[in-house]
């Protein structure tokens, strides 16, 4: 039977090629969308490939991961403008039966020289899994949710890597960015943790919060090395409102 990576990356290629047995890889009857611009079931994502395929769209996994039921990935897609994306997906019974998402017009360079998926790739101690999801966790709750911005360099190398686009590397320019006025362009501020997922050094949040002032989801992927985190990916995504929603699931 194909990993969950697998089944993953094969039905996120149907984006690229338009095949409607992409969708295969979705249980229609179970199948559950948080994207709220997409409807629901395996039909609504045949339609989406289908109409997205008339843009000559390419895929690009930079990182895909799997924990336990979940597989998710950090993408490049260029749907006549570039995007960053995370994916997320659960399954059962070797079928996908729930997705979620975050997508990001793709910034240029940030002030450090980096992108917004370029970095490390390589996972790393397979027994650090749950003691870094663990970490992680507890900085987003303490640090990022209940605000306790004191505690930011326990968890956080100063040497920090930054991927965002409007960030540049350290630990102090993350710091800014959650002390700023809240409708500051780079102002970040998160509300609610809903998942925390794992592999080795590796560890992606779904967020829920406000970015310049405006109700977002915020996806971030950390990698931990030695205990602290060093190197950071985001993705900011405007949630619309209720009533432009096509389906009834919500963001999270």
């Amino acid at each position: 039977m194909p990993s969950k990576r697998e089944l993953l990356q094969k039905l996120l290629m149907g984006i690229e090629t338009g095949d409607p047995k992409a969708a295969d890889v979705v249980n229609e009857v179970r199948y559950v969308q948080h994207n709220p611009q997409t409807a629901e079931g395996g039909e609504g994502l045949a339609a989406l490939f289908a109409r997205i395929s008339k843009t000559n769209p390419k895929v690009r996994f930079v990182r895909v991961f799997e924990d336990r039921e979940f597989a998710f990935a950090h993408n490049e897609y260029d749907f006549a403008d570039l995007k960053a994306a995370f994916e997320v997906f659960r399954f059962e019974a070797g079928k996908a039966v729930e997705h979620w998402d975050n997508l990001q017009p793709m910034a240029g360079l940030n002030r450090s020289g980096r992108s917004m998926t370029d970095g490390s790739t390589t996972l790393s101690d397979l027994s650090s899994t749950e003691t870094n999801r663990a970490i992680v966790r507890d900085f987003v709750e303490t640090v990022l949710v209940a605000g306790q911005m004191s505690r930011l360099h326990e968890f956080v190398s100063r040497d920090l890597m930054q991927h965002a686009g409007d960030l540049e590397d350290g630990s102090t320019a993350l710091a800014g960015s959650l002390l700023a006025e809240e409708t500051a362009v780079s102002a970040r501020r998160y509300t609610r943790l809903h998942r925390v997922l794992a592999e080795e050094n590796f560890v992606l949040c779904q967020c829920e919060g406000r970015h310049a002032g405006i109700h977002a989801g915020l996806y971030d992927l950390y990698r931990v090395e030695a205990g602290v985190i060093v190197e950071h990916w985001s993705t900011v995504e405007a949630i619309p409102p209720r009533d432009q929603w096509k389906n009834d699931n919500g963001k999270f």
